[in-house]
């Protein structure tokens, strides 16, 4: 506890990520600042000892702020805009993980850079249920010596850290991540489709997929939403096609094949297309229903999720 009190941390984006990070730290006992846009989002973390502020300048006495905001454009207007988080000077460390471009992380890296402050580049691998149930991961890099500072506090917001090493390498491998995510959630959902077809409950077959070599935390944690049918909002369809066309400009930057990455994302625009741009991803098992020649329906069967 004592290690979490070191610095003085700042916070800005209050999302849905956001929320459940920053609720980690602050009941960790961290001195905890807060900014978000909308002030009342932020409040509630009030309760757990946090301070909340009405501009990203007033965290100009911070060691360490974190960001987790929309897009790259929003990074940079926090940090240049008016009141924002350079006009008082910088901080030592920007620990940023929204999910952006690598040229977009490059320039950003930059700016901080010409202030005196250090950028580390912090994508995660999860959602606010994984966050809650401890289990969040980051993928860091940039300058060694602040990943160390920064590392116990993103040990205090779930599992742990891979450091991959300097510059924007955290970038692609988050992308790498989700062109991963993208293929499997489409695979999973072709598969129990099948399953179901030929005669299979779904819960009864992705009990065994869980349980079996194959099986894994993201396998667990989707079941709930491919057996009963609740595409309660995780990861936007419009996110992870926007994940699926980096991923594809990667490759053809670096002269990589991706077949499977460039299907799946044409099924993710099939899905957006259809309705479901407001749904979760995982709404995909329904299209591959449909074209299977089916109504899917919820098996209304109360299953584990594997992160309680």
């Amino acid at each position: 506890m004592t290690q979490l009190k070191q610095h003085k941390l700042g916070w800005i984006g209050i999302g849905r990520m956001g929320y459940a990070m920053a609720e980690r730290l602050a009941k960790a006992g961290c001195d905890l600042t807060v900014y978000n846009r909308t002030r009342e989002k932020a409040e509630p973390l009030a309760k757990h000892g946090a301070k909340i502020v009405g501009r990203p300048a007033d965290l100009a006495g911070c060691d360490i702020v974190f960001v987790i905001v929309s897009t790259g454009k929003d990074v940079l207007d926090i940090l240049e805009g008016e009141g924002g988080l350079l006009a008082r000077g910088a901080p030592r460390i920007v620990v940023d993980s929204t999910s952006i471009s690598l040229d977009e992380s490059a320039k950003i890296r930059a700016r901080l850079a010409k202030a005196g402050a250090k950028l580390l580049a912090a994508p995660v691998s999860g959602n606010a249920k994984v966050i809650k149930a401890g289990k969040l991961t980051f993928c860091v890099s940039g300058p060694q010596d602040a990943y160390e500072t920064a590392s116990p506090y993103l040990a205090a917001m779930g599992q742990g850290a891979s450091y991959v090493g300097e510059g924007e390498l955290a970038r692609i491998a988050k992308i790498c991540h989700n062109v991963y995510l993208g293929v499997v959630i489409q695979s999973l959902a072709e598969i129990t489709v099948l399953a179901e077809k030929a005669g299979m409950p779904r819960h009864a077959f992705l009990d065994f997929l869980n349980q079996s070599v194959m099986g894994s935390t993201f396998s667990k944690y989707k079941t709930p939403a491919l057996v009963n049918l609740d595409f309660t909002m995780t990861f936007t369809p419009h996110l992870l096609r926007k994940d699926l066309d980096l991923g594809l400009a990667a490759g053809r930057e670096h002269d990589v094949p991706l077949p499977l990455a460039s299907l799946t994302r044409d099924m993710v625009q099939t899905l957006i297309g259809n309705g479901y741009a407001d749904k979760d991803f995982a709404a995909l098992i329904a299209l591959a229903a449909r074209a299977s020649g089916y109504d899917i329906q919820s098996e209304n069967v109360k299953v584990g999720d594997g992160l309680s």
